[in-house]
């Protein structure tokens, strides 16, 4: 079985925001692929709730088992993507964070 993966505006903003920052912080020409490569490791993320949504943590704090979190390593730390499950054949996208920002749950 495959899920449709939908992403909310304001996980856009998110992927928006966080590829911004990437570029912002790059001190040099070669560090500008990091903000594509960060983008690349969170678009396979994101194929994997295609696949398997139920294989990824409960959000922490949530009451429905259906709201749920992926973690996406990238360099020493990475993402966390949160999301629900709202129907048996779609994946809504709701935030993508860095797992240093601080309201990254």
């Amino acid at each position: 079985m495959t899920f449709t993966v939908v992403v909310e505006p304001e996980a856009k903003a998110d992927l928006l925001r966080l590829y911004e920052y990437l570029l912002e912080r790059a001190e040099y020409v070669e560090d500008l692929d990091v903000a594509d490569r960060a983008l690349h490791a969170i678009d396979a993320g994101l194929g994997a709730l295609e696949r398997t949504p139920f294989l990824f943590r409960k959000a922490e704090g949530e009451r429905s088992a259906l709201r749920r979190e992926l973690v996406i390593p990238f360099g020493a730390s990475g993402f966390v993507v949160k999301y629900e499950i709202a129907s048996p054949q779609l994946v809504v996208v709701l935030a993508v964070r860095h797992q240093h920002e601080a309201d990254y749950r």
